[in-house]
């Protein structure tokens, strides 16, 4: 079965494949300097068993305009649900705030590689080998990251909680992410956190990516079924 890829305004969009049912939607929140090219493979995996995929690239670029962006999705019509957005780094505070802000039509959350508020000692000044080492080992992603990106610095409208997440929430996070230490992180994430073992940062993306798209789209499926949340 082939997915299908369409291109909207300043976003990437992969449909279910011909002749199936969309099963739900997902919409990915790219992390610091993210393009969307950084969720092409991931987006085709999920569209793969039926969801619709939205990525929004580097949703801190302007804030004000991605939250409004992810806004209109989630309550597009032509969208099925479950609606869920998948955050990673940013990405992931940006989806954990649109659902402590009681986001209409926000079904569920999937966070990866929240970022510790203080970032650990000199990490912006990583060379770039350093800092790919420190995202991922995976050659293919690797390949799709093409700039520095954690020279960038957290906007204060993304750091804290702003109010309970009540959606049911999917943590993913490497046991080896450097950038943001298990440790520290953990306590960021509103529930229960899967640990990727040998995960670095870009955990969506890493050497094990197969396995936690899998993980993903058992989340959706559970929650299109009724279920509150993977265990």
């Amino acid at each position: 079965m082939h997915v299908r890829a369409r291109m909207l305004t300043g976003m990437n969009a992969f449909d279910e494949p011909e002749g199936i049912n969309p099963r739900g939607t997902v919409l990915v929140a790219a992390g610091r300097g993210e393009t969307a090219d950084a969720y092409q493979r991931f987006g085709r995996r999920i569209a793969a068993d039926g969801y619709r995929v939205r990525i929004l690239p580097d949703v801190t670029a302007d804030l004000a305009e991605s939250f409004a962006e992810a806004g209109k999705l989630l309550v597009d019509d032509g969208l099925p649900a479950p609606r869920v957005v998948v955050g990673s780094d940013t990405g992931a505070l940006f989806a954990r705030t649109l659902a402590a802000r009681g986001a209409p039509g926000l079904d569920g959350l999937v966070l990866a590689g929240l970022p510790v508020q203080r970032a650990p000692a000199g990490i912006n000044l990583l060379s770039w080998d350093a800092e790919l080492d420190a995202r991922t080992g995976c050659p293919a992603h690797r390949g799709v990251l093409t700039s520095s990106l954690f020279s960038a610095l957290i906007p204060t409208e993304l750091v804290g909680l702003i109010g309970d997440v009540t959606v049911p929430t999917l943590g993913l996070h490497g046991a080896d992410d450097p950038i943001s230490p298990l440790d520290q992180a953990a306590p960021a994430y509103p529930g229960d956190v899967t640990v990727i073992n040998g995960g670095k940062h870009d955990v969506l993306n890493d050497l094990s990516h197969r396995t936690v798209a899998a993980t993903v789209v058992i989340f959706l499926e559970r929650l299109r079924n009724g279920a509150a949340i993977i265990r």
